[in-house]
């Protein structure tokens, strides 16, 4: 996602919201497909990030692994460089208005149209009982972003239909009882392309082809040593578009004699080598941040408190007016 606001350098800035699910370790495709759009975004608007923790019970984590993974996100998000002095960081669960306008926005729509969203026709195709939590998704996903009156939301291509569903529900709601919701528009990251995995698929934690975010040494040379190869000989010339090697590589290593490398018939071991090397290079700055932060759980703490409070008198002040519009408040 997988869910903030303004930027002219005369007027106000637009809100931005977004978020991501604490589900498993993050990994270097969450980072170039979002995270660090979040991190370059924060100085053009005002955003509003948070922590998808109530979307990961769609897939039934115990207590300790939605603690855990919830508390690795938001060092995520600080280590990659989220700024709290600019970004509002906070929980979903810390804002009891996105589960009460989710159940108000379920009347609006119909079985059928959910039956159109993405996640529910992909755990269809995998054959997958599909829960109640998955199937409404879209819906709790149009709360979080319409209760903070949000501007754009970046999302990559393939996500676009996200957007659009926050848009028809804000849209039935205003019908039925006045324009209380802003529309937001996607942000749509057009330099952002499918990251591929360590074995060739798109890199996805349920495939189990990741390269973790906050990976060790060990294991970030475990991981890039296990990426397929061809069998074409050293000196033979290559179209790196059609590496997957490359493909990764260019992430943390975008320049134009990195491509002349692999096209004059740069050895796989000595590729493999250099990317190890460069992968190393980039998070090391977001270990260290990493590190402060973990070293000063209260330091993490306040930041949360802090952004949970501007999150939730946003938020209130919004569910009171469709309280209010409704009928729930006379």
């Amino acid at each position: 996602m997988s869910s903030t606001a303004i930027g002219t350098s005369t007027g106000p800035k637009k809100r931005l919201f977004s978020g991501m699910q604490s589900t498993g370790r993050i990994h270097i495709g969450n980072y170039f497909g979002a995270l660090k759009q979040f991190v370059d975004l924060q100085d053009e608007y005002e955003c509003f990030i948070f922590i998808a923790n109530i979307h990961s019970l769609t897939g039934l984590p115990t207590k300790e692994t939605l603690v855990n993974d919830t508390r690795n996100l938001i060092l995520d998000y600080l280590a990659a460089g989220l700024d709290p002095k600019k970004v509002t960081i906070f929980k979903q669960s810390d804002v009891p208005a996105h589960t009460s306008l989710a159940w108000i926005f379920s009347n609006f729509v119909t079985n059928a149209y959910l039956e159109r969203a993405h996640a529910f026709k992909d755990a269809e195709n995998k054959k997958k009982e599909v829960t109640t939590g998955t199937f409404i998704y879209p819906v709790l996903m149009a709360a979080d972003i319409l209760l903070y009156n949000s501007d754009v939301v970046p999302v990559g291509k393939d996500q676009k239909q996200h957007v659009e569903y926050t848009r028809d529900i804000a849209g039935k709601f205003n019908n039925q009882y006045g324009e209380l919701f802003k529309l937001p528009k996607e942000l749509i990251l057009e330099l952002v392309e499918t990251i591929p995995g360590t074995d060739g698929q798109k890199m996805s934690k349920s495939y189990g082809n990741t390269i973790p975010l906050s990976a060790t040494d060990e294991e970030i040379t475990k991981a890039v040593m296990s990426i397929p190869t061809d069998s074409r000989g050293k000196d033979e010339e290559k179209n790196p578009d059609d590496m997957v090697l490359y493909q990764i590589h260019k992430l943390f290593n975008p320049t134009v004699e990195l491509k002349a490398q692999y096209t004059q018939g740069l050895g796989y071991g000595d590729a493999k080598k250099m990317l190890i090397a460069d992968i190393i290079a980039f998070v090391t700055p977001m270990r260290e941040r990493r590190t402060v932060y973990e070293n000063d759980p209260k330091l993490v703490q306040e930041i949360l408190l802090q952004g949970a409070m501007k999150a939730n008198e946003i938020a209130m002040k919004k569910l009171t007016s469709v309280y209010e519009a409704v009928g729930l408040i006379d």
